[in-house]
């Protein structure tokens, strides 16, 4: 009884010493993974995805209702500003597509009665906030701009999927940055090769995808 209670005790202090110094614990003892959130509202509810911002070199379609004269399609300037009719050196960078019809509608509103204004992003040259990189053992490892709705599983098919040498499921997301990052795990080997689309789930710009090789 002496020996087990010995025991006891040694394990207990074994484990607080581990609690204490943030060691990890090893082999079948490791915390579980950390995946990446799910929706809520199943997977075409993308509510929560950040809109996108607007970048330099930006290609805008500006549409006027009722004022072809007004529409134009115009590149944001890399001083992240743009010129249409009747508005000169507006401020676009940083603002959304819905900010940025606001801001025109209210400038265009001294010369056009109630105007309605629609803008789209046709082209993206967005900047590293605003893009989705895929690092590592991918067949086409790149940056891209992120686009709304676009899942884990969408990332994967742009990059034309895993290299032969993937370890697809030691892959993590890296999201955010300095103290708020946080670093999700990825089973892509069973989403790509198994169809297991349970850890799909939606990207965010700025999101790093990491798909580290083999150990062989």
């Amino acid at each position: 009884m002496n020996a087990l209670r010995q025991f006891r005790y040694a394990a207990a202090a074994f484990f607080a010493t581990l609690l204490l110094t943030g060691c990890t614990l090893p082999g079948f003892m490791t915390r579980a993974p950390n995946y990446l959130p799910q929706p809520a509202a199943g997977p075409e509810d993308y509510s929560v995805t950040p809109s996108y911002v607007i970048g330099p070199l930006d290609n805008l379609d500006v549409f006027v209702w009722r004022s072809d004269e007004l529409s134009t399609e115009v590149i944001v300037r890399p001083d992240g500003r743009i010129s249409t009719p009747l508005i000169d050196d507006m401020v676009a960078a940083g603002k959304t597509p819905a900010q940025l019809s606001q801001n025109i509608e209210d400038a265009l509103s001294r010369y056009v009665k109630d105007p309605e204004v629609t803008v789209l992003v046709k082209d993206f040259s967005s900047t590293f906030d605003q893009q989705v990189r895929v690092l590592g053992a991918a067949q086409d490892p790149q940056a891209f701009s992120h686009r709304a709705g676009m899942t884990v599983l969408d990332v994967m098919v742009a990059v034309g999927g895993l290299t032969d040498f993937a370890a697809g499921n030691r892959a993590v997301l890296i999201r955010g940055r300095g103290s708020d990052r946080k670093t999700y795990s990825l089973r892509l080997d069973d989403m790509l090769r198994r169809g297991d689309i349970r850890t799909n789930a939606p990207v965010f710009p700025g999101d790093v995808i990491v798909v580290p090789e083999r150990r062989f």
